[in-house]
């Protein structure tokens, strides 16, 4: 957090919630109309709403005398709507198109996160909304033209046509009985346009009274926007914390089901897929993209997750193959399921999907006819399972998809163990179902032979894992050599004789090395040798008095720039920012002689700096290394005495609010302490987060 901004509190305001409006605000939206081309200057002749289904529409008058206007054309479509008749039931009563309709339709159906805000002397009033709508044009005129159209096509028809009124036509009449409505019949019948038609003209219209933006009555309902009895809210503090108070912000959406139709099983929406739990996530995910190595399945959660909570729910619905996680087959064909292609059950097609996935953890490749030949099903059923998880390659076979992952392997052995005990269980299982033999359970070569079990590796991989290998080979070789003449040079320059033995073994190709100069630090290493806090000196050897000198002026030069840069570090950041110095030296510098721990904390003390006892509280997951926390007391220059006091604040509590900060500091500076003043000694001794203020290195994310 020390390469992020700081972002100060620099104004609070009351926030007041006005209730008079709740029930009847609505939000206004015009889309197919810029923003600065309002209606306000535009005559409305009359509007109306259905408050349960939340339709409004609105009459706007349309400028006859406009140049821009065609009337020939307005003429035409009010005789087309309304014919040469006029009555109460006539659209255009003045034989022209002299208005537009607007519809709304919603544009949001939950509301309850929404609100409107009205800022006034320092106090923001907010009101919720009732309801969000979208005003476009409404065509309806266009549907009673036709409708008009057809009406005379029908009575011309009608009076061509001669029937004998006499006779009366004897016609068949079927008489049919509907069965029970089925639930899926139900909901599609509810989701039909021509129910949702019969629904909106159920409710009748309610006829309103239009006021103008600048209008007296507008004014006052305006007025209504503002809580009306401020003082008399309660006036609690918020004890909530950040992530709470943001859920109460902005709460999950949550839609009827019975409003939206179901989505097909296949089509997936990431905000919808993060609100439902961990494990139902994984399950869905697995079901749909088969197979995933971990790191792309963790790149798909939710920011913040733990990767052990994803590793204990992607091991009930997956299996371990090359280092790479495939579906199970329960998951893919549950019980109740059969094959599309040949209508075996769920629990033949798990056993033939095993014996697949089994094969891939032998070898890199698997032929469909040997994998049909032993399991018995169709070779329909058995390219599905392929196809779930492998390549075809012309004249080789079917290859698994992905790579060999040795990354995961190596990070996870508890886990690739209890994988591989899974996989020795369906093994035995397979050998007792299939009547499986030793020939079979061993992976092929390519001159058709046996050989023994093993995980086969693509040849660039081989050829990568060689490599790094032979580097780390030759590290731990220049290693050695290197600690040899460091210990020879230092038994040639000491009075004291003293004969070192160094063995030499040799090293196997599975040993892996630690090239982490911090992590020595933490173990008490440094340069790969051992070193003792408390015989630093004697094995430095008496006699070295100025190598000694000159470690200590170059690693108190280290400490003192780095805190003048910093002002605030833990040991852990220093031992850190120390690690990456050491790497930026050249080879055979003095430092590179073996530095502790207890002489870097001694050389931050006598530079100038001091420890801060900051009390973390006992469920605090900081190490020992991060609540030891140093800050430069004298940095000379105008801003001390506030960093101190500052500093000194932090021995009560691990965090503290920015209103805290200013009311000690400036009871203790007087007038004389800035705003330019309180954030510049804020940045430089503390970050922020949540609201709240932390020493460097101390906040626990």
């Amino acid at each position: 957090m020390d390469n992020e901004d700081d972002d100060p509190i620099i104004h609070e305001l009351d926030v007041f919630l006005a209730k008079s409006l709740s029930e009847k605000l609505y939000l206004f939206q015009y889309p197919v109309r810029p923003a600065s081309m309002t209606y306000d200057g535009v005559p409305h002749l009359s509007a109306r709403i259905k408050p349960k289904l939340q339709k409004v529409e609105i009459d706007l008058a349309i400028n006859t005398v406009s140049p821009n206007y065609c009337r020939s054309k307005g003429e035409q479509i009010a005789l087309n709507v309304d014919g040469t008749c006029s009555d109460d039931t006539s659209t255009y009563s003045t034989k022209l198109m002299d208005k537009q309709t607007f519809s709304s339709i919603q544009a949001a159906s939950n509301t309850s996160r929404y609100a409107a805000a009205i800022y006034r002397k320092g106090e923001i009033h907010v009101t919720p909304l009732q309801g969000i709508l979208q005003l476009r044009p409404n065509f309806a005129y266009l549907d009673k033209a036709d409708t008009k159209y057809r009406e005379r096509e029908a009575a011309n028809d009608a009076g061509d046509s001669s029937q004998d009124e006499g006779e009366e036509d004897v016609k068949q009449v079927t008489v049919r009985f509907s069965r029970p409505e089925s639930e899926q019949a139900k909901q599609r019948r509810v989701q039909s346009y021509e129910f949702l038609q019969k629904k909106q003209a159920e409710e009748s219209w309610v006829h309103l009274h239009y006021c103008g933006v600048k209008d007296s009555r507008s004014e006052h309902e305006r007025q209504y926007l503002l809580c009306q009895n401020p003082g008399m809210t309660e006036n609690t503090e918020l004890i909530k914390s950040p992530s709470e108070y943001l859920q109460m912000l902005m709460p999950p959406s949550v839609e009827e089901e019975a409003e939206k139709p179901v989505a097909p099983s296949n089509v997936l929406s990431m905000a919808q897929l993060r609100t439902l739990p961990l494990a139902d996530q994984i399950k869905i995910l697995m079901k749909n993209v088969k197979v995933i190595p971990f790191a792309n399945l963790m790149g798909l959660m939710a920011a913040g997750t733990e990767s052990i909570a994803v590793l204990r729910c992607i091991q009930q619905v997956a299996m371990l193959v090359q280092g790479n996680w495939v579906v199970k087959s329960d998951v893919l064909y549950p019980k109740e399921s059969s094959s599309p292609h040949s209508g075996v059950s769920a629990e033949v097609l798990c056993r033939g999907r095993d014996f697949v996935m089994w094969k891939f953890t032998q070898d890199r490749w698997v032929v469909r006819k040997e994998v049909a030949a032993v399991t018995k099903l169709c070779q329909e059923d058995v390219k599905d399972f392929l196809d779930h998880m492998a390549t075809p390659r012309i004249n080789q076979g079917w290859e698994f998809m992905l790579p060999y992952n040795e990354d995961f392997m190596k990070k996870h052995p508890d886990v690739v163990q209890r994988q591989n005990m899974l996989w020795k269980g369906i093994q035995s299982k397979l050998e007792k179902v299939f009547n499986l033999s030793k020939e079979d359970l061993m992976p092929k070569r390519t001159d058709g032979s046996t050989a023994a079990p093993s995980m086969v590796i693509p040849g660039d991989q081989v050829l990568n894992i060689a490599k790094v290998k032979a580097k780390e080979n030759q590290a731990r070789l220049e290693k050695d050599l290197q600690k040899k003449k460091e210990l020879s040079k230092q038994a040639s320059s000491t009075t004291i004789v003293a004969d070192i033995h160094i063995k030499e073994e040799p090293m196997s190709e599975d040993e892996s090395m630690d090239t982490s100069a911090y992590d020595s630090l933490k173990n008490g290493m440094v340069n790969g040798s051992h070193v003792d806090e408390n015989s630093l000196e004697s094995m430095n050897g008496p006699g070295n008095k100025g190598d000694k000198e000159s470690v200590a002026k170059e690693l108190k030069e280290f400490v003192v720039s780095t805190f003048k840069r910093q002002y605030v570090l833990t040991m852990s950041e220093l031992k850190r920012l120390f690690n990456l110095h050491l790497a930026s030296l050249p080879p055979g510098h003095i430092l590179f002689s073996g530095i502790s721990d207890k002489m870097l904390q001694e050389t931050v003390l006598n530079s100038g700096c001091k420890q801060i006892l900051v009390p973390f509280p006992p469920q605090s997951t900081a190490t020992p290394e991060e609540q030891k926390v140093f800050a430069l007391w004298t940095c000379g220059d105008t801003y001390d005495k506030e960093r101190q006091a500052l500093l000194e604040l932090f021995s009560k509590g691990h965090r503290l609010r920015r209103n805290m900060i200013q009311a000690r500091l400036s009871q203790e500076f007087g007038e004389s302490l800035s705003k330019q003043q309180l954030d510049k000694v804020l940045k430089d001794c503390c970050v922020c987060y949540g609201a709240m203020w932390y020493l460097k290195g101390t906040v626990q994310t």
